[in-house]
C-alpha cells in the first residue's frame, strides 16, 4: 500500500500563486507516476498533470500548460504542483494520485492509490 497526505491550497485571488504538495509513503518503490487531478462543483474529475519519478518525464493538460509546473523530490518522496497565474476556473479539489499506468498517464484508472484532496479557490 502507498499513502498520500496532500497540504497546500487555499483561497486566493486571480493572478495568484500557490504550491501544493503531496508525500508518499508505504511501498513507494511499486510506483512509477505521481499525479494531479482536480474537480470542479458540478463537474467530473480532470487531468492536471504527471510526473515520471524516475527520469521527471511530465505531461501536462492543456488548460494548465505554462501555468503549473508538476516537479518531484525523490528522496523526500512527495511531489510538488506550482500553480500559477491562477484563473476563477481553477477552482476545484486538487486531488494527488500514484500508480504505474501503462498506457495514457491521463487516465484516472492508471492510479490505485489517492491523496484526500485539498480546495482550491481562485476568487476574481
Amino acid at each position: 500500500q502507498v499513502q498520500l497526505v496532500q497540504s497546500g491550497g487555499g483561497l486566493l485571488q486571480a493572478g495568484g500563486s500557490l504550491r501544493l504538495s503531496c508525500a508518499a509513503s508505504g511501498r513507494t518503490f511499486s510506483i512509477s507516476t505521481m499525479a494531479w487531478f482536480r474537480q470542479a462543483p458540478g463537474k467530473g474529475r480532470e487531468f492536471v498533470a504527471a510526473i515520471r519519478l524516475n527520469g521527471g518525464s511530465t505531461i501536462y493538460a492543456i488548460s494548465v500548460k505554462g501555468r503549473f509546473t508538476i516537479s518531484r523530490d525523490n528522496p523526500k518522496n512527495t511531489v510538488y504542483l506550482q500553480l500559477n497565474s491562477l484563473k476563477p476556473e481553477d477552482t476545484a479539489v486538487y486531488y494527488c494520485a500514484a500508480g504505474s499506468p501503462l498506457a495514457t498517464w491521463a487516465s484516472e484508472g492508471g492510479y490505485a492509490y489517492w491523496g484526500q484532496g485539498t480546495q482550491v479557490t481562485v476568487s476574481s
